[in-house]
């Protein structure tokens, strides 16, 4: 399989990983990626543009400090720009993070429309054919373990409250030593929807291990297959770790589907660089 790393400039001694894949926004070919220092987890998402086989950061383009990992949807044609709040505090000086969302106007700015409930991550939306939206969700501690991913749908982005968000029915889809999150949604030819996503463990050294899966979903009934493995770090180029418990993690950032069967995985490396994979398209199995 054809693999590479993703080359990023403009941000010397800093890593840039956890990206999405390559979308338009202003009639430019972007990718969003998160921006820290190694030994930091303060960020910032930051949007970038290739340029004579490099990615630089776009001038004038706006920045979302203190967000990581972003993610990229579309609504009603505008672009919703996903992110993670962090450090959030809560009540009783309780740190953690927060989802944030931002809808692009027609100027290309960036408004916030929405936050997720705290301490909930992998928060994605997608609208369906009929304009209605399906907001997948992720859940831990009591409810949802480690983390599972949850479904349901919605009339409109303020539909989407932090109520709604906690109880949407949970999918079974992995050991409850394990998680799973979803990183992306598409909608499918047959009205399905192909979910692009991870499921992690932990070994007995308490190292992590990431993988880039896919499932599908029925959103008329809320049915769903089981989540199949389709890249691990092994099959990227080695590099860096930001530490060593984080050597075998791919973050599932985005894919695109090509026209001869195919499909281009992108993805972050080991919370430190950010890589491409060229796989055969996982979500015409479901099509069919």
């Amino acid at each position: 399989m054809n693999s590479g790393k993703l080359n990023f400039l403009g941000f010397p001694d800093h890593d840039i990983y956890n990206i999405t894949a390559p979308f338009l926004w202003m009639g430019r070919n972007i990718i969003a990626g998160r921006v820290e220092k190694r030994e930091e987890e303060i960020s910032r998402i930051v949007f970038f543009e290739e340029v004579e086989k490099g990615w630089y950061p776009v001038k004038n383009a706006p920045t979302f400090q203190g967000l990581q990992d972003p993610c990229i949807s579309r609504i009603d044609g505008k672009i919703l720009l996903g992110g993670v709040r962090f450090p959030v505090i809560f009540g009783e000086n309780k740190q953690g993070w927060q989802m944030e969302f931002f809808l692009e106007d027609e100027d290309g700015d960036f408004k916030k429309v929405l936050t997720g409930p705290p301490k909930m991550k992998d928060i994605r939306f997608l609208q369906l054919e009929d304009h209605r939206i399906l907001v997948l969700t992720r859940p831990q501690g009591e409810y949802g373990g480690r983390g599972k991913i949850g479904y349901c749908l919605v009339n409109d982005l303020q539909e989407a409250t932090h109520d709604i968000i906690d109880q949407a029915p949970l999918f079974d889809h992995c050991p409850k030593d394990s998680w799973v999150g979803a990183n992306e949604a598409h909608s499918l030819k047959n009205g399905q929807v192909g979910v692009l996503g991870h499921i992690a463990e932990f070994d007995r050294n308490q190292n992590r291990h990431y993988y880039s899966m896919v499932f599908s979903l029925d959103p008329k009934t809320g049915n769903s297959t089981l989540p199949e493995i389709i890249a691990k770090r092994c099959d990227f180029p080695v590099g860096d770790s930001k530490r060593d418990d984080l050597e075998d993690v791919i973050f599932s950032g985005g894919i695109h589907r090509l026209e001869d069967g195919k499909a281009r995985l992108f993805a972050g490396l080991s919370d430190a660089e950010a890589g491409f994979l060229d796989i055969p398209d996982p979500f015409l199995q479901y099509e069919s």
